[in-house]
Parts: structure tokens; C-alpha cells; sequence
């Protein structure tokens, strides 16, 4: 199935707004999933037999930068069966105060893998994600503060007493 048939799929499935963009430029193209549906898009994709997306392999937090206030999720899924791959793309503003991070329905429902990577989009970008079954850091302690992957972090000198370099 190319892309403009999964595209199809979809927007029959869940209607037009369900892809708010695509990007069809570099190496692979991507749709750009609203955000609140990507775990329904994610379901659909997996168990559909014309689809069957049954392996996520990669997903990354992005920090969009401070200029934008905006925060997504890349999702590299893979049809092991069919050998082909599809990127899914969602992001949303945020005012980047860690008061309030910026949130995403989790995909460990639909992909046991996500569990790790949510928990690294987490810790390192600061993406929660709704419904996740243990979101806690994952690679750094959990007494540290902030979320060194943002364009705006600003490193510590010291962490208990240990200078950082």
C-alpha cells in the first residue's frame, strides 16, 4: 500500500481532519496526524490487513525550538510483513513551563515498545503522555531537573556535589 492509499484509508476511516498535513520532501514522507487520535490512527494502522504497521521502531520527542512553543512526537512505524514504512508526525504549542508539559495520548496500548520510548521522550524533552502505564524517567535520576533535550536547557554546574562538564 503506497502513501496516498494509506492516506485514503485514513481519512475514510476517521474523516479529513484526521491528517492535518503531510510532508513530502527528504526520504520518507509523513503524515502529520492531529494529536489527540494518534493511538486510534496508530490501532487502525496495526490491525488493518491491507496496513498491518505491526512494528514501531523508532519514536522521538522534538522541541520545536523556543521561537515556536511547539513540541511533537515522530512515530517510524514498520510493516514487517509487507517490508515498508510510514512516519507519523504530531505536535501541538506549548508555553514550555514545566508547570505544564506538553501532552500526547500514549501508544503502549497498541505498540509494547513505546513504553521505552515514551518514557525517553519524557525524560529527556519533557512529552507526558497520557494514559502510559509507568511514565517516569528512564536514563537520567529521578531527582534531576529539567529536560536536557530542549533547545532551552540550561546545564547544572553541579549535581549532588559533582561537577558536570
Amino acid at each position: 500500500m503506497i502513501f496516498e492509499d494509506i492516506k485514503l484509508l485514513l481519512t475514510e476511516k476517521f474523516g479529513a481532519e484526521v491528517i492535518v498535513g503531510e510532508e513530502t520532501t527528504g526520504l520518507q514522507p509523513a503524515l502529520l496526524i492531529a494529536p489527540d487520535q494518534i493511538a486510534e490512527v496508530c490501532l487502525e494502522l496495526r490491525n488493518n490487513p491491507k496496513t498491518y504497521f505491526d512494528f514501531l521502531s523508532c519514536l522521538t520527542g522534538v522541541d520545536y525550538g523556543a521561537e515556536a512553543n511547539r513540541f511533537g512526537v515522530v512515530y517510524h512505524l514498520a510493516s514487517i510483513p509487507y517490508k515498508t514504512q510510514l512516519t507519523l508526525k504530531i505536535s501541538k504549542e506549548n508555553d514550555r513551563n514545566e508547570e505544564n508539559l506538553p501532552s500526547f495520548p500514549s501508544v503502549v496500548p497498541v505498540y509494547k515498545t513505546a513504553d521505552w520510548h515514551e518514557r525517553e521522550a519524557y525524560d529527556m524533552v519533557g512529552i507526558f503522555f497520557g494514559g502510559h502505564p509507568d511514565l517516569r524517567r528512564i536514563l537520567l535520576p529521578d531527582d534531576w531537573e529539567g529536560f536536557p533535550l530542549r533547545k532551552d536547557y540550561k546545564t547544572a554546574e553541579y549535581y549532588k556535589g559533582i561537577k558536570i562538564d
